[in-house]
């Protein structure tokens, strides 16, 4: 049993860890919680869902072609998104030194930006929750949608293979944002946007495409959590919160220390449910965050 709570924990938590990589990416860069990054999440999904499925998503398997565009849609929509975010809210404040000029109005701005999404859906998905199929028809990995583990318990399939996707998608998006040119740029801003810019570097286009990236793995986040559950188009408030301690956990600006820190979060989810049931599953990480935000602001790796 706890062999199954720990994979379980670790599934949610690799999910976690790519939104808490979309926070890092864009505090590091701009100094600035994007805080409609959670929301960003799921309205991305649902775009792509009422792309394709239209205002009543359901979970009836999904043919190959309509598949690809949730999946492309989703990706897209993410991007749009997260750029809308920044072209509209971040880069009207940023100065000439590439940091924000009004972090309380960057800030503000990015909650009224979430407000505005979950107004927009609350609008065109007005029912309480939706089930949205499962592009990528993990389940049908094996024959039952079961693996057996020792002890004599089973565990979805799916989770497992959320868990090899999750964490596949993120060591690939943390190599690119460290290897390619466009990370040298990012890091670069990152660390002082004033020799940046001497450098040669557009500082606004590099936020701009790092928000874009935030965009990319928001849509990989919903696309793997959604199936298999209820969404809502609330979700995206107590998703963003948790990705944000995740984040703080791992110490802002990591990519690498997000993702440890989100499969930390998910794990401390799992064991709270499986403690004390269901009703711990969001309050175990906003708890998280409190004690992080009180204690150690800069995160465990400070």
């Amino acid at each position: 049993m706890l062999l199954q709570v720990l994979l379980a924990g670790l599934s949610a938590g690799a999910v976690l860890g790519l939104v808490a990589m979309g926070f890092s990416l864009v505090a590091g860069t701009v100094r600035v919680f994007h805080l409609a990054h959670g929301d960003v999440v799921v309205a991305a999904l649902f775009a792509g869902a009422l792309g394709v499925l239209g205002r009543t998503p359901v979970t009836t398997p999904l043919e190959t072609a309509p598949a690809l565009a949730l999946v492309g849609l989703t990706l897209l929509a993410g991007a749009a998104l997260a750029g809308a975010v920044a072209f509209v809210v971040v880069l009207p404040r940023l100065g000439g030194t590439g940091r924000a000029t009004d972090p309380v109005g960057l800030v503000a701005g990015a909650v009224a930006a979430g407000l505005l999404l979950r107004a927009a859906l609350g609008l065109a998905f007005p029912q309480q929750g939706y089930a949205v199929p499962d592009p990528l028809r993990l389940s049908s990995l094996t024959s039952s949608g079961l693996v057996d583990l020792p002890g004599g318990t089973t565990i979805p399939v799916r989770t497992l293979g959320v868990l090899a996707l999750a964490t596949a998608i993120a060591l690939i998006a943390e190599r690119l944002l460290v290897r390619s040119r466009f990370g040298s740029s990012l890091r670069a801003v990152a660390d002082d946007p004033v020799a940046a810019t001497l450098s040669g570097i557009d500082v606004r286009r590099v936020v701009l495409l790092a928000f874009v990236a935030t965009g990319v793995l928001a849509g990989c986040a919903g696309l793997l959590d959604a199936p298999g559950r209820t969404v809502s188009v609330d979700d995206g408030v107590v998703l963003g919160l948790a990705g944000v301690a995740a984040a703080l956990l791992g110490g802002l600006g990591s990519l690498r220390g997000a993702v440890v820190g989100g499969l930390a979060v998910g794990v401390l989810q799992s064991l709270a449910v499986h403690a004390g049931g269901a009703a711990l599953q969001d309050i175990a990480p906003l708890t998280l965050l409190v004690v992080l935000l009180a204690l150690r602001p800069a995160g465990l790796r400070a």
